[in-house]
């Protein structure tokens, strides 16, 4: 495989060609690991120079698409990481054919706020994703759904897509 330079100090944020990285991230952060595997996720990975900064993954079905496992690692926090993320999964999101942008919150409901999401009913994000790993897995752990904001952003109008 070959090595792609990064220029020092400059942040660069690419498809994961391996989810090696980002399963290092989300487990040293203790997140959730189960689905990133799956065909049907993307990864993204924002570099800082050679070192891993951050990642953030989307799940699509049809015309909708999931944000999963946003992370930034703490010596790289309040830099813009996070807002870089999303807007490049937004993009990745809707160049998959997703008009809407769903995410799952715990806590960061300000943060998604910020970033123009509102929050949604949790049935209207199960219907528009069943099927979708980060989904499924709470489909069979509802504490663990009981706990979760659904979150929606209208992404349909983020530019031309030609069907």
């Amino acid at each position: 495989m070959a090595f792609r330079r990064r220029a020092e100090g400059k942040l660069v944020i690419e498809q994961a060609a391996s989810r090696d990285p980002v399963l290092a991230m989300l487990a040293a952060a203790d997140m959730a690991t189960d689905g990133i595997e799956s065909p049907a996720a993307c990864y993204l990975i924002a570099w800082l120079g050679d070192q891993p900064a951050g990642a953030i993954g989307i799940e699509t079905r049809l015309d909708a698409a999931l944000l999963r496992s946003l992370i930034v690692a703490e010596p790289m926090r309040r830099r813009g990481i996070g807002a870089e993320l999303i807007a490049a999964a937004r993009r990745a999101a809707h160049t998959r054919g997703a008009r809407t942008l769903y995410a799952f919150s715990t806590g960061g409901s300000e943060y998604l706020s910020r970033h123009g999401f509102e929050p949604a009913p949790i049935d209207d994000l199960i219907e528009a994703l069943g099927g979708v790993p980060q989904v499924e897995y709470f489909r069979v752990r509802p504490a663990e759904l009981a706990r979760q904001t659904a979150w929606r952003l209208d992404i349909s109008k983020d530019g031309v897509i030609i069907r």
